[in-house]
């Protein structure tokens, strides 16, 4: 009981520790679990945590160890399915789709005849071994890159490539697994090929069968609320179980294609699902990878410690993957040192571990040769490429010139009319801009529009989570919400508002427009509403030349008195500074304009200003 309560214990402290210190928890778990299993034995006579029972101790009998695995393995292959959306896939461009096909092919082939002229590993095992290693993963991706500002679409690529691959290489290696496994003690006959065919067969068929039927469940509400997170779990373990049973080996095809289809359907409790699954996982992540790092034995560190590692290891990260991400980006439009970065980071991660334990394991009690080999190798790979990325990419960005010295993109929180007109008037004079709304209209409307938009929750993690947020360096909150406002700089303003956060001004403090905050936007004398009303009956950004500071200062007092004209930007050529609630201190550079949204200002060449009659 105690080492059991201990592996939970030091697997969640795992994950507190990796966040704080953000790196990948993957790291810290695998460190823990080498801690207490393999290297505990140099100073002490067992290990601290002895996985399998030895016949003193052990926390599971027989093969019942690989059972948990297999079935935490299952969940984490579901919910990597579900994340794997098809419009996503064909959305994504032509470099992310060569990076998880040109480049897959690249490294398995590439991996597979490395191990197998390294190592002297047979070709099944070699081949295996290279299937394993194509996986990278968001989970290590996020965290090595989230304090690194690079471009946009460098960020896009390296997490879209996390995302797709993830579940893509671990469908890969499972078919190459259940390929040996069917030819297991033999060559590749007829008999294994219908075995591997049925293996596949009963692998979508299930899959796909039991996604529908799940699906239509929920849909029909056969399955209450309260019930929907549990029973889906029951489902997955369900299927995969019976999959195996009809096909041995096919349960792990099973529950990915599952995962895939029904993230592709139109299921209105995905999210919750979603997180439901992403909770479950962490949890048993964290058992995982301490109980299958400490199942391995110093026998096993000592295969692998030779000189051939070392060499494997740099071919990998250094010959295939640059070769992988050359070929997938040919006229692609990126940069040579936009290429040489995404070449360093191709960290592996956690399903790639967890799978080769699985499979190692299960190979070598099959009596297959060489598979005793799969684990320690994977283990290795994956440590490797984690510690070389998470300790010097940002260097490593640096000496490329990826590195964005200054954050100058625009995180607008609400996507209302009023925020779309703003970031389509950034977004025309070359600023990227992305906008953050729970309400799924706004985001379909101004992605209509052509603006980068994402459904989000303020209050949830996965914004400030996400790398492609890399770039930004302003944060303008603009909803109809003064205590969401407030939230998002009170939260964000670190992450994402190193240049400047700024809220709408509260109701409350246009009455008082002289103690207004350092963080209002735009007019002391304006708020969501005045500013949606004017967006509303006159939703155009007008510009007009500042000819000094005083005639600057004199529009400022033009528009606090007219209702109908809000200031926005001051603008010169591609520069664009934000205009503050008190907005006088703004210094005005030669050549500089006003740009303001509302009635159009017209001014005579006495220098009177009038407005438009029409707009009026």
């Amino acid at each position: 009981m105690l080492e059991l309560a201990g592996i939970i214990i030091l697997g969640i402290l795992a994950q507190w520790m990796a966040w704080r210190l953000k790196i990948p928890a993957i790291l810290p778990l695998i460190i823990i679990g080498l801690l207490v299993g393999p290297i505990a034995t140099l100073y002490m006579d067992a290990k601290i945590i002895e996985p399998i029972w030895n016949g003193e101790k052990g926390l599971f009998p027989g093969d019942s160890l690989f059972y948990f695995v297999s079935l935490a393995i299952s969940i984490i292959l579901f919910e990597g399915g579900l994340t794997l959306k098809r419009a996503e896939i064909l959305n994504t461009g032509p470099v992310i789709g060569k990076l998880i096909s040109i480049a897959v092919l690249i490294t398995f082939i590439g991996g597979g005849v490395s191990a197998h002229y390294i190592f002297g590993l047979s070709w099944k095992i070699s081949l295996l071994f290279s299937a394993l290693i194509i996986v990278t993963g968001p989970t290590v991706i996020t965290p090595i890159l989230r304090n690194i500002p690079l471009k946009k679409d460098l960020s896009s690529i390296l997490k879209w490539e996390g995302i797709l691959i993830d579940p893509i290489g671990a469908l890969f290696a499972v078919l190459v697994f259940e390929f040996i496994s069917a030819g297991a003690g033999g060559e590749f006959t007829l008999v294994a090929l219908e075995e591997f065919g049925k293996i596949v067969l009963f692998g979508f068929t299930f899959g796909f069968s039991f996604a529908h039927a799940l699906v239509f469940s929920i849909k029909k509400k056969l399955i209450p609320h309260y019930l929907l997170n549990v029973f889906t779990l029951a489902a997955v373990l369900g299927v995969f179980v019976l999959s195996d049973a009809f096909a041995h080996e096919s349960g792990l095809l099973a529950v990915v294609v599952m995962g895939m289809v029904m993230g592709n359907m139109n299921l209105p409790n995905l999210k919750e699902l979603l997180y439901f699954k992403e909770s479950l996982s962490v949890l048993l992540i964290s058992i995982l990878f301490i109980l299958l790092s400490a199942n391995i034995n110093m026998e096993d560190l000592y295969l692998i410690y030779r000189w051939e590692t070392a060499v494997l290891f740099a071919i990998i990260a250094f010959v295939i993957r640059p070769l992988g991400v050359f070929a997938s980006s040919t006229n692609s439009g990126l940069q040579t040192n936009e290429k040489l970065f995404i070449s360093w980071v191709g960290p592996r991660g956690i399903v790639a571990a967890g799978i080769a334990s699985l499979f190692g394991s299960k190979l070598v009690s099959q009596g297959v040769e060489g598979a005793e080999y799969i684990t320690p190798l994977v283990f290795m790979i994956v440590l490797g490429t984690v510690l070389l990325n998470a300790t010097t990419a940002r260097l490593f960005a640096k000496m490329v010139g990826v590195f964005l010295e200054k954050s100058n993109g625009i995180m607008i929180v609400g996507a209302s009319k009023f925020s779309r007109i703003i970031a389509s008037y950034l977004k025309d004079h070359g600023r990227s801009v992305v906008l953050v709304d729970t309400n799924a209209n706004n985001i379909r409307v101004a992605k209509e529009q052509g603006l980068d938009a994402i459904t989000a929750d303020i209050y949830s993690d996965s914004i400030s989570d996400d790398i492609e947020f890399n770039n930004i360096g302003f944060l303008l909150a603009l909803t109809g919400n003064s205590q969401i406002n407030d939230y998002a700089l009170e939260r964000f303003s670190e992450r994402f508002g190193e240049n400047g956060a700024y809220r709408l001004v509260h109701s409350t403090e246009i009455n008082n427009p002289n103690k207004n905050s350092d963080a209002g936007l735009f007019s002391a004398t304006d708020d969501y509403v005045n500013m949606m009303e004017v967006a509303r009956y006159h939703g155009k950004i007008h510009e007009m030349a500042i000819k000094s500071q005083d005639h600057f200062k004199g529009l400022i007092e033009i528009t606090k008195t007219d209702n109908d004209i809000i200031p926005l930007f001051v603008r010169n050529d591609n520069k664009i500074d934000i205009i503050p609630s008190m907005a006088l201190d703004l210094e005005i550079e030669e050549g500089s304009v006003l740009a303001y949204l509302g009635k159009e200002i017209i001014e005579k060449e006495t220098g009177e200003v009038i407005m438009d009659k029409e707009s009026s």
